[in-house]
This record gives structure tokens, C-alpha cells and sequence, in this order.
């Protein structure tokens, strides 16, 4: 297998992020990472380029850790009701996934995506529950929050 070094460009799902050199077959690199502009050959021409990279990552870095640093902060302070539709016994109808969550704390002024938010399996139960969300590499915060039905218990 023919093999060629390449200087990531772009995050790259399964290889790495910005300003990283991997090694990749030559064939992947030529046919999607060239054309997609996602990599480039690396040579030692390219050594600007790479400082380059390298400084802007860990820039990035940098400023994504304080953003998910305060963040933490304000999802400290926040307390959060999901009112659900049950029935006469207190069944759901539905369930409270990662996609309502992230509504709700969106509602409340915080934008946190819905893949950074850890739900097991869809919540289908009234009652006090727990997420995980996480905010970056090192950053993690559990969120408890209520599911309350909207019509009252008999």
C-alpha cells in the first residue's frame, strides 16, 4: 500500500484536526482529501503553513475552552421543567430526547448542541432526571432537570 503524509487543513472526522500531519494511502489522499481541499501534500516547503495552522488551533483551543467554561457557569444556575402530555394513569405520550433538552436550555439563553448532550435512551418516565452535557474535551456537567406531566396525577 502506497502511502503519503498529508497536513490536515480542516477537522477531519477520523483523522485529526487542523494543522495535524498524518499518514493516509495515497489514493484517499489524491481522490477526497485534495479535491475537498481538506489536506495538503506535506512537503518542507509547507513548514509557514503548518506554523500557521498550529498557531490558529491552538487559538481555537483556547477560545473554546473559555466559552465552554463560562457556559459551566451559567448552567449552574439553571433549573429545568419539561412539560410533558401523560395520560389519566401518568403514562407519556412521546418522550423527552437530546433534541427537546437542548430547546428548553435554548429558551433560557443557552445555545449547547444536541450531540453534546449524553441521554442513554429517550426519558419516557415523570420524575427527576439527569444528562450529561459535555462542553469540551475536559469540561462535563450534569444538568438534573424535571419532566412534569401537564394535567395533574389522580
Amino acid at each position: 500500500m502506497a502511502m503519503t503524509e498529508v497536513l490536515l487543513l480542516k477537522h477531519a472526522k477520523s483523522l485529526g484536526a487542523e494543522g495535524d500531519q498524518v499518514r493516509v494511502k495515497a489514493g484517499y489522499a489524491r481522490n477526497f482529501l485534495f479535491p475537498n481541499e481538506i489536506a495538503i501534500l506535506l512537503t518542507k516547503a509547507n513548514k509557514k503553513q503548518i506554523e500557521a495552522l498550529q498557531k490558529a488551533k491552538a487559538k481555537r483551543e483556547k477560545l473554546d475552552l473559555e466559552q465552554a467554561q463560562a457556559l459551566l457557569e451559567k448552567l449552574s444556575d439553571v433549573s429545568l421543567a419539561i412539560v410533558v402530555k401523560t395520560s389519566e394513569n401518568g403514562k407519556m405520550f412521546g418522550a423527552v430526547t437530546a433534541k427537546e433538552i437542548s430547546g428548553h436550555l435554548e429558551q433560557k439563553g443557552l445555545e449547547i448542541d444536541r450531540k453534546k448532550i449524553h441521554l442513554d435512551s429517550p426519558i419516557k418516565e415523570v420524575g427527576r432526571h439527569k444528562v450529561s452535557i459535555k462542553l469540551h474535551d475536559t469540561i462535563s456537567f450534569d444538568l438534573y432537570f424535571d419532566v412534569v406531566s401537564e394535567n395533574p396525577i389522580n
